[in-house]
């Protein structure tokens, strides 16, 4: 799969998701395994989606009664999601949002917020991004962000050279309070599958932070 990276990042993201409108087993089907891990145990409350995209990970929490807000900057993700939580009889507990979240960030508190792969070939303040989420959680509320920690056959950037911030790394770049807990830091492995079928081994790093309760 090819992109035009000289567009607006509205403009590609929205084409990207226009493109694939047809594309029934794109939408809502697949959960991130990184989020289905960590959530699976954890009591239902309110949760945030940040770049939902195909609405996999909405729908998953949704179905465990959690009460979503999905974002995305694509107003046909948006749109698609919504209509999947209607089909789904989930329209109840899922909100869909259009946000450039270099801009504008969506209003409530969470008991969890999923930033999963949240990468983008457009310039974005990521770190503020996530630093906003990090203070929409409520107390004892947690923040998952689970990046690309290899550079899988079908990235976008296929430069070996680039360098990939550490979980670690990300936690200092947010300059959360020392009261605030890490969870988890750590890189694991898995199979995965490449939007053309390909298969490759790729590393995840995975951020897990608790907000305080005092």
């Amino acid at each position: 799969m090819t992109h035009d990276l000289s567009q607006h990042p509205e403009y590609f993201w929205e084409n990207l998701y226009r493109d694939r409108r047809q594309d029934t087993a794109l939408w809502g089907s697949r959960v991130n395994p990184r989020l289905a891990e960590v959530a699976a145990d954890l009591p239902a409350g309110a949760a945030l989606d940040l770049g939902c995209g195909a609405g996999g990970d909405t729908m998953w929490l949704a179905r465990r009664g959690w009460r979503v807000t999905a974002v995305d900057i694509s107003p046909t993700a948006v749109a698609q999601i919504l209509r999947l939580a209607q089909q789904a009889g989930l329209g109840d507990l899922v909100t869909a949002e259009r946000h450039d979240l270099a801009h504008t960030f969506p209003d409530g508190s969470f008991d969890l917020v999923s930033a999963q792969y949240f990468h983008t070939p457009f310039a974005l303040p990521r770190a503020a991004i996530l630093r906003a989420a990090a203070q929409a959680l409520r107390p004892g509320g947690r923040l998952l962000v689970v990046d690309h920690g290899s550079i899988a056959p079908w990235s976008w950037n296929q430069d070996q050279g680039t360098h990939i911030p550490s979980p670690a790394e990300v936690h200092a770049e947010l300059g959360l309070p020392a009261t605030w807990i890490v969870e988890r830091a750590d890189r694991p492995q898995r199979e995965a599958t490449g939007p053309d079928g390909q298969t490759a081994t790729v590393t995840d790093n995975v951020l897990l932070i608790r907000r305080s309760a005092g």
